[in-house]
């Protein structure tokens, strides 16, 4: 029988972010040189599948550092932490490992500065968020005021009106989303302060920019990635945003929603910044058993990004 025929088109840039890559190269190196078990707090990256691969090295996930047994290495998660947890690290008298993103610590060094300046401090983002509970946990409590929509743009009310206010964002929030309600705060408060770059981070920006790309060619949209990834979600909103009906979240080829894309002839396919390569050939080889495939690649700009990892991980010359 005579397999249909379907076009691929795959978002460049995808996957992997410089920030995701430097956190799992910080717990394999640290595999390496300091044996399994390896303690993680929390999940490196949000991505199910890079965890269960770890977790085979020799990595242990928990949530919290009570979990942690006395002699062993700790990691702190891409997304960054409270300052309450390396001093109760520290407390432990703990080795650990920061794998925070260093375009998340950015915005942790900025809360900082608009404290000394006497700044009072907005944070656009999502409740719950583990880069938000961090990033919110640089300063004391109630310092910093969380807004998440358009809606509480418009509600937010400075609790000292006197003093100057300035915003920080998540990094990995919708650029459009965000444009809008930093429209609303600047409306509201013509004097507020924004971050001197950008907060959203490259990566974010790069892999929305593409979906926004491929909702022009395609009728269908999957996104590789976890529901537990802001960056992944908001890929999944961009594609649908941008007038594709059918986008998807996928973890695996096995999530792949068939009957929801059974009319679409030229499908999309990208990843979110904590989902591998390998996840979109798993995707890819599941459409070519079932159909006829062409495959070609949307380019919408190049990514030369790497961090450096920490000095205690470095390989000696």
């Amino acid at each position: 029988m005579t397999k249909q025929k379907r076009t691929l088109l795959l978002a460049a840039p995808r996957g992997f972010c410089a920030g995701v890559d430097r956190a799992i190269q910080i717990v394999e190196r640290t595999l390496e040189k300091y044996g399994a078990p390896v303690y993680v707090r929390h999940e490196i990256v949000h991505n199910r599948y890079v965890v269960e691969n770890l977790e085979k090295k020799g990595a242990v996930f928990v949530d919290e550092l009570k979990d942690v047994p006395k002699g062993v290495p700790v990691i702190f998660s891409a997304h960054g932490v409270a300052k309450a947890v390396p001093k109760e690290a520290e407390s432990r008298n703990m080795f650990f490992i920061d794998a925070t993103c260093p375009l998340v610590s950015k915005v942790h060094r900025e809360a900082e500065r608009h404290e000394k300046d006497g700044h009072e401090i907005v944070l656009i983002g999502h409740k719950g968020h583990p880069e938000v509970i961090g990033t919110m946990g640089q300063l004391a409590d109630g310092e910093i005021s969380l807004i998440e929509t358009v809606e509480d743009a418009e509600a937010f009310e400075p609790k000292k009106p006197g003093r100057n206010l300035a915003y920080l964002t998540q990094t990995t929030l919708s650029v459009d989303e965000t444009r809008d309600i930093v429209s609303v705060l600047n409306r509201r408060f013509p004097s507020i302060s924004a971050p001197k770059k950008e907060d959203i981070c490259y990566a974010t920006t790069n892999r929305q920019a593409a979906v926004k790309d491929l909702a022009d060619e395609c009728d269908g949209i999957l996104v590789i990635g976890a529901p537990n990834s802001s960056n992944s979600m908001r890929l999944v909103e961009v594609g649908k945003k941008a007038g594709c009906k059918s986008a998807h979240m996928v973890q695996r080829a096995t999530d792949i929603p068939w009957n929801a894309l059974e009319a679409c002839k030229t499908i999309g396919i990208t990843a979110g910044a904590s989902a591998p390569e390998t996840l979109v050939e798993e995707v890819i080889d599941a459409f070519a058993e079932r159909f006829e495939i062409t495959v070609s690649e949307i380019t919408t700009s190049e990514e030369q990004v790497t961090f450096k990892l920490p000095r205690v991980l470095e390989k000696k010359a």
